[in-house]
């Protein structure tokens, strides 16, 4: 792999970090700006908010610009945020700074894609963005237990310091060894044999949403990866209220939740290379086969702990996958199309948490939210299937069509 996938990992990991971080340091900053519980939850749903908007707004706004130097903006937007957040004197300006940083995610994310995905062979696609990917699931598996170990010892601020530190080492790594446009993307040779500009123009980027594939993936995103993401908003009270854990043994069981992303999340990248199509399938089939199970025998605490990692680790298979495959459909103009499609991650956060917490409020119990994540995701496996099969009869009309088949999804 080449060793500037590392460097955009660790902006990843920096960027996960700040994301989920917050949630085990919101008792002590709700304290320190004498706010309550739930407008301090504003930091994480807003945080959530900017990321959606961001994916989409931020990445149209730079998407005509070389990708390198945006990615180094957007970490200087980054590292600006959590500057903020670790100075804030007040609720507002950590609200701000959580903002900044937010608005950087799904940009970082969808033009990070498109440039690990450069640096490779086509065959090695999904397996660079799978590297890349790996910095946000070992956030979860080390940095944020490390991360709220660090605040409640030092004071929640010194955890922003740290993550500012972090984004200021990812810069430099990103300035150094990901390579220039001028390698990963060389410049189009126009018809007259002299060579013109290869960076895109919005135009050409949204000309991408054209294809009915590009819509079908994001769909396949928000339900297959919101599924999973439902079921686990409500994690912790299914693990004390139903399996009977105690509650000091769920950020254990977290870390078991963490390493199972972090496997999914390689394997999913490797299978994705393999066979794009039938491995998204396989994916969804049995994540949806886990979350039933899992409903199902919440009572027993080994199976419990067996799907928690299992709901882990094929959740995050999904993501090499469906980002690589909405970056198929719009190859020529991938930039937006990938952007948008991390805003689906998060329309998918929203949309199964929202949906988890409907079913908790009509009396359905603490196992209900992934019941519902089963049905999202079952249906994000019924949309790839109707997607897969229209892909199949359009190439099939093409080929006997006489016109190039581009690609295959198989």
């Amino acid at each position: 792999m080449p060793v500037g996938l590392f460097a955009l990992a660790l902006g990843g990991f920096g960027i996960g970090l700040t994301e989920f971080v917050i949630m085990g340091l919101l008792p002590e900053v709700a304290t320190e700006f004498a706010v309550s519980e739930s407008t301090a939850g504003y930091l994480i749903s807003g945080y959530a908010l900017a990321v959606a908007v961001g994916g989409i707004v931020v990445t149209a706004a730079v998407s005509r610009f070389d990708r390198k130097r945006v990615l180094l903006g957007l970490l200087v937007l980054f590292i600006g945020g959590n500057l903020l957040s670790a100075v804030a004197p007040t609720y507002e300006a950590m609200l701000g700074g959580r903002i900044i940083a937010a608005l950087c995610h799904g940009a970082f994310f969808g033009i990070g894609a498109v440039v690990a995905a450069d640096m490779v062979s086509p065959a090695k696609r999904a397996g660079a963005i799978a590297m890349m990917f790996a910095g946000l699931t070992i956030a979860n598996v080390l940095g944020v237990p490390f991360g709220t170990f660090l605040g409640q010892q030092f004071g929640w601020r010194s955890t922003f310091w740290a993550i500012t530190a972090i984004g200021v080492l990812a810069m430099i790594g990103v300035a150094t060894l990901v390579p220039d446009d001028s390698v990963t993307r060389p410049p189009v040779i126009g018809a007259d044999g002299v060579a013109v500009s290869s960076a895109p123009q919005l135009r050409h980027e949204l000309a991408a949403f054209r294809s009915v594939q590009v819509w079908l993936s994001i769909a396949i995103t928000i339900l297959g990866f919101g599924g999973m993401f439902g079921a686990f908003t409500y994690i912790a009270y299914t693990l004390t209220e139903v399996s009977g854990f105690a509650s000091s043994t769920v950020p254990w069981l977290l870390v078991l939740f963490g390493l199972g992303l972090f496997v999914g999340n390689y394997v999913g990248g490797k299978v994705a290379d393999r066979a794009l199509a039938r491995g998204l399938m396989v994916v969804l089939v049995v994540l949806t086969v886990v979350l039933v199970v899992f409903a199902s025998t919440a009572q027993n605490k080994v199976a419990t702990i067996i799907s928690l990692i299992l709901m882990g680790g094929f959740g995050f298979a999904i993501t090499p996958g469906v980002q690589t495959r909405i970056m198929s459909y719009a190859s020529s103009a991938p930039t937006m199309a990938s952007g948008a499609n991390i805003a689906g991650f998060n329309v998918g956060n929203a949309l199964g948490a929202y949906i988890g917490g409907l079913t908790i409020a009509a009396g359905l119990g603490f196992t209900a939210p992934i019941w519902a994540g089963a049905v999202m995701t079952a249906c994000g496996l019924g949309v790839l299937i109707a997607a897969t099969g229209l892909d199949i009869r359009t190439r099939a009309i093409d080929a006997g069509a006489g016109k190039p088949v581009v690609s295959s999804m198989s």
